[in-house]
């Protein structure tokens, strides 16, 4: 099994409701993706505020994105088969959505946490969200309203495996 990170900080964001991260398992026969962490930071604000978190699938049509490469985990493994994209599409990921789409959102967590300690989910193993190749939505750490910490400042991102 392999590993990888899709993560990012640092990046201006919009300031309304946005996907942070999105992955959307490639076309089938391939390997399904399993989500293992989801996290969200911030470093520019020292006031107290809460913020609404989701992890959501998405169906087309999908979010606006910045491409990001996953990174390895293991660094001798082979790269992932997800590839960074703009579009959301079959086998593509990435980060910081400009515009969200109008494929219907279905919320699988819903928290919310303050921004002075971050948001970190992972689930138990039974709990952990898989998402099989071919799987028509892609899966996504979306928030529903504005970042309280600003359009600057934010990192977040999330973990999966290829089984």
């Amino acid at each position: 099994m392999r590993e990888f990170r899709l993560a990012t900080g640092g990046l201006t964001t919009v300031n309304a409701s946005l996907t942070l991260t999105f992955v959307n398992p490639i076309a089938a026969p391939n390997v399904n993706l399993e989500f293992l962490r989801f996290w969200v930071g911030q470093s520019l604000n020292a006031t107290s505020a809460q913020q609404r978190v989701e992890v959501v699938t998405q169906v087309t049509a999908f979010p606006t994105l910045v491409s990001q490469t996953p990174s390895k985990l293991k660094l001798t493994d082979a790269v992932s088969v997800i590839t960074g994209a703009t579009t959301g599409a079959a086998g593509t990921c990435g980060v910081n959505a400009s515009a969200e789409g109008a494929g219907a959102k279905t919320v699988t967590y819903d928290d919310a946490f303050n921004v002075l300690t971050g948001f970190l989910h992972v689930p138990t193993l039974a709990e952990t969200l898989i998402a099989p190749a071919g799987f028509a939505s892609g899966i996504g750490l979306f928030l529903p309203a504005a970042p309280v910490w600003g359009t600057t400042g934010g990192s977040w991102g999330l973990v999966y495996r290829e089984v």
